[in-house]
Protein backbone atom coordinates (compact mmCIF):
# COMPACT_ATOMS: atom_id res chain seq x y z
CA UNK A 1 0.00 0.00 0.00
CA UNK A 2 0.95 3.12 -0.95
CA UNK A 3 0.29 5.78 1.94
CA UNK A 4 -3.15 5.82 4.29
CA UNK A 5 -6.10 5.02 2.36
CA UNK A 6 -7.99 8.57 1.63
CA UNK A 7 -11.85 7.52 2.02
CA UNK A 8 -13.10 9.98 0.09
CA UNK A 9 -11.53 9.07 -2.86
CA UNK A 10 -12.76 5.18 -3.95
CA UNK A 11 -10.65 3.72 -6.52
CA UNK A 12 -10.46 0.40 -7.79
CA UNK A 13 -7.03 0.71 -10.44
CA UNK A 14 -4.69 -1.86 -8.84
CA UNK A 15 -2.24 -0.55 -11.13
CA UNK A 16 -1.84 2.59 -9.89
CA UNK A 17 0.85 3.54 -7.33
CA UNK A 18 -1.71 5.32 -5.54
CA UNK A 19 -3.66 2.41 -4.94
CA UNK A 20 -4.55 0.63 -1.66
CA UNK A 21 -3.55 -2.61 -2.30
CA UNK A 22 -6.07 -3.89 0.46
CA UNK A 23 -8.94 -1.78 0.32
CA UNK A 24 -11.07 -0.11 -2.74
CA UNK A 25 -8.73 3.58 -2.15
CA UNK A 26 -6.81 5.85 -3.02
CA UNK A 27 -3.70 7.13 -0.88
CA UNK A 28 -3.28 10.55 -2.51
CA UNK A 29 -5.13 13.73 -0.46
CA UNK A 30 -6.54 14.88 -3.86
CA UNK A 31 -6.41 14.07 -7.65
CA UNK A 32 -6.89 15.88 -10.96
CA UNK A 33 -9.72 14.45 -13.25
CA UNK A 34 -9.38 14.96 -16.84
CA UNK A 35 -10.71 14.57 -20.18
CA UNK A 36 -8.66 13.33 -23.37
CA UNK A 37 -12.19 14.30 -25.49
CA UNK A 38 -12.53 17.55 -26.88
CA UNK A 39 -16.41 17.23 -26.08
CA UNK A 40 -17.30 14.58 -23.45
CA UNK A 41 -20.59 13.45 -22.92
CA UNK A 42 -19.89 9.96 -21.02
CA UNK A 43 -17.76 8.87 -18.06
CA UNK A 44 -15.53 7.18 -20.57
CA UNK A 45 -14.04 10.40 -22.03
CA UNK A 46 -13.03 10.71 -18.47
CA UNK A 47 -9.42 10.09 -16.88
CA UNK A 48 -7.81 10.19 -13.46
CA UNK A 49 -4.67 12.43 -14.14
CA UNK A 50 -3.18 11.78 -10.85
CA UNK A 51 -2.37 7.73 -12.28
CA UNK A 52 0.71 6.43 -11.94
CA UNK A 53 1.63 2.94 -13.16
CA UNK A 54 3.25 0.95 -10.84
CA UNK A 55 7.04 -0.61 -11.85
CA UNK A 56 6.88 -4.15 -11.39
CA UNK A 57 10.25 -4.76 -11.37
Amino acid sequence: MNGKANPSIRCSVFQCQNHCQDQEYCALNSIKVGTHESNPTVVQCTDCESFVAKNNS
